[in-house]
Formats: C-alpha cells, structure tokens, sequence
C-alpha cells in the first residue's frame, strides 16, 4: 500500500500572475518542504487553458486567461518544478477544475490500493475540493486529507469556506 501526495495547480499564473494572490506566494515555501520531506509518491497537476479560453464555458464565467499551455504562466513555479523534479513527481495536465485521468492514473497504478491520499496547492475553493472529493468519490476507504497550510484559495473566506465542505465530505483537514 502506498501514500500519495497530489501538488495540485503550484502553477505561476495562480501565484502572482493573471490570478495570484498574497496568501499563494505566501504558502510556496511551505508546499516545496512539503513535497521536499514527503515519503511517498508524488503527482503534481496542472491547471491546462488553450488560446480558445474564452470561448469555453470557464472563460466566459472567468474571463482572464491563464494557464494557457506553454506560456510561462502555465508552469510550475521553479522552486516547486525542481523539488518535484528531484522526487521524481508524475505530472498530469488537466482541462477543468478536477482532473478525470488522475483516479484513472492511480487505480491502474496501485492496483493493491493507497493508505492516504493528501492534497495541497491552489485554490483551496475550486480545484483542491474538486479533486478532493473526486478522489474520494473513487478510493471511498483511501484516507483523504488536505494540508491546509499549504493551501490558498481565491480569498481567505473562501479557503476557509473550502476546507469546511471538505471536512463534512470526511477530507481530513491537518
């Protein structure tokens, strides 16, 4: 059996870029510890918008590009790609808010099963809690938690508004 952690979306546009926030910078130091002391697997995923982002139902709700494939703003923050990079993380590229392929990924990988599935990155509110509850909508006895220190959301009412739909879900909340 194995532990799993997921760095979902540390991409640049969501730091300090098209949609950054103060309290994203701020929790960069802790996801590189994070993932840097972490012993386990590693999967990171990434927000992926094309030049057609406004004509998508998404663009039209929030209509400010980022995270448009190959720009700067798509790519992880370095510090947070080199930590990946140095635990040999698996990267999966995602269309929407939760990714479809990452349970897909790591049922077909982990056949046996997973002990724990943690979550951390960006934004708490939309895509952590998608992800969140998609996994544990598919590994329903796999242990889901979220490191809410290593997570920001797009206000810090919001995050909190997250982190508490999550615990009603049984998403464990460290």
């Amino acid at each position: 059996m194995k532990k799993i952690l997921i760095v979902v979306d540390m991409q640049n546009d969501f730091i300090d870029g098209a949609l950054g926030t103060p309290e994203a910078v701020s929790i960069v130091p802790h996801v590189v510890d994070k993932i840097s002391g972490f012993s386990g697997d590693i999967f990171y995923t990434r927000d992926t918008h094309f030049e057609n982002y406004r004509e998508t139902q998404e663009g039209r709700n929030l209509p400010v590009p980022h995270c448009i494939q190959g720009t700067h703003g798509w790519k992880l923050r370095d510090s947070i790609q080199a930590a990946c990079d140095a635990k040999e993380a698996v990267g999966v590229d995602k269309l929407t808010f939760g990714s479809k392929d990452l349970p897909h990924i790591l049922a077909k990988r982990y056949p046996e099963g997973l002990d724990s599935i943690e979550l951390i990155g960006l934004c708490t509110d939309i895509c952590v809690i998608s992800n969140a509850l998609l996994l544990k909508a598919c590994f329903p006895e796999t242990k889901i938690s979220v490191d809410s220190s290593c997570c920001a959301g797009v206000t810090p009412k919001s995050h909190e508004n997250a982190l508490l739909a999550m615990k009603m879900c049984q998403v464990e909340i460290l």
